[in-house]
């Protein structure tokens, strides 16, 4: 297609299993064909290194020391996993326009009663560019921040292009659900949509809740969810996040689960899936229309029970990211590769009704490459 370029998205997930690459070819704007992609398993040493920065960002204690050893560490393992990438495909530097480098997300707190957000990831695009000799895109969010943004989400002009490159279009309003860790996020995009017209918010928590309370009850089988303590979801759900109109974005720690201590750990389990599945549904009272269908992508997909209780709790239609054609394993590394090449073009990144920023916001800090 004329005036698309290639481009290759690295991205680390967020429960620590790995770094993903992907290449795709884009337009940046209505146009996505997949590429080659591969994943990286962490090193046990660099999980343990990730926790620590996330621990020490999170709860304000001194940790410069872990934070910055780990955002060396982490920038290496990007190296490596681009090198490993190029040779296993045989890719040469020269065919490829640009990297989209996400970086490890160690805190996102959005911005509130007239504080500036913050998004804080790790992870160096210049010293990436220099070590790999390719030109990089890195620090996508920090200009929607700095102009009062939420700094997240980032996808939604993503998930427009791929719904326009679908071979069979929708022709109705769709909704791409993305259930990963910090949050469950949701992209509404109406019938012929322009990128101005896309609504992006945070509907609630995402898995954090739900992998840490896994973690803290151990039983015989963390997957298999019990009886929804009805009472107790009914007054989770009364916290004020879900009275706020989007756009809007949510700290994936926001959340407590006192009322849940006493509970039996397959309650607990269903009624946490209850809330993030609750979450959602409450949101569409948020929509000029509640969407055709929702597309759920993220590790939330690969969860029996907790696409279970959204198939109870949403009227929509649910299908996952395979069902439309998608890799779902690998559709963050490729929105930072897209994203790459919107603001190589100089096209925004973001807009009032997806992170709340006052106008358009172009983003992403460029690396050339050594000569």
């Amino acid at each position: 297609m004329s005036g698309a370029l290639t481009s290759i998205g690295v991205s680390s997930r967020e429960d620590l299993s790995g770094i993903d690459v992907a290449l795709i070819e884009t337009d940046g704007d209505e146009f996505v064909a997949s590429g080659p992609s591969l994943h990286i398993p962490f090193r046990r040493e660099l999980k343990i290194l990730l926790r620590r920065a996330i621990s020490a960002a999170r709860e304000g204690r001194e940790g410069a020391a872990d934070i910055g050893k780990a955002g060396g560490e982490i920038t290496s393992a990007y190296i490596g996993a681009v090198e490993n990438f190029l040779e296993r495909e045989k890719i040469a530097r020269k065919d490829v326009d640009i990297i989209g480098l996400a970086g490890h997300r160690l805190l996102h707190r959005p911005p509130s009663d007239g504080a500036v957000g913050l998004s804080w990831r790790i992870g160096d695009g210049k010293t990436v560019s220099e070590e790999t000799r390719m030109d990089v895109v890195s620090d996508f969010c920090a200009a929607d921040i700095a102009a009062g943004g939420c700094g997240a989400p980032l996808a939604p002009v993503f998930h427009r292009a791929l719904i326009a490159s679908m071979a069979d279009r929708p022709v109705c309003a769709v909704g791409v659900l993305t259930l990963e860790a910090a949050a469950a996020r949701i992209t509404y995009i109406p019938e012929n949509a322009t990128a101005g017209d896309l609504l992006a918010y945070d509907a609630g928590p995402g898995l954090l809740l739900l992998d840490d309370w896994t973690g803290l009850r151990k039983d015989d089988d963390p997957s298999r969810l019990g009886a929804v303590d009805e009472e107790a979801l009914s007054m989770l759900l009364l916290n004020p996040y879900f009275r706020r109109p989007p756009p809007k974005s949510l700290d994936g720690y926001a959340f407590k689960l006192d009322m849940l201590l006493k509970a039996e750990p397959a309650d607990a389990r269903a009624t946490i899936a209850g809330l993030i599945a609750g979450a959602i549904a409450r949101s569409e009272s948020f929509l000029g229309e509640p969407p055709g269908g929702y597309i759920v992508c993220g590790e939330g997909r690969t969860r029996d029970g907790v696409m279970a209780m959204l198939g109870d709790r949403l009227e929509a239609e649910i299908a996952t990211a395979e069902d439309a054609g998608w890799r779902g394993d690998f559709l963050a590394a490729e929105s930072f590769a897209f994203l790459a090449v919107r603001s190589l073009k100089k096209l925004p990144l973001t807009y009032l009704k997806t992170t709340r920023a006052p106008a358009p916001v172009r983003g992403g800090v460029y690396h050339r490459a050594p000569v």
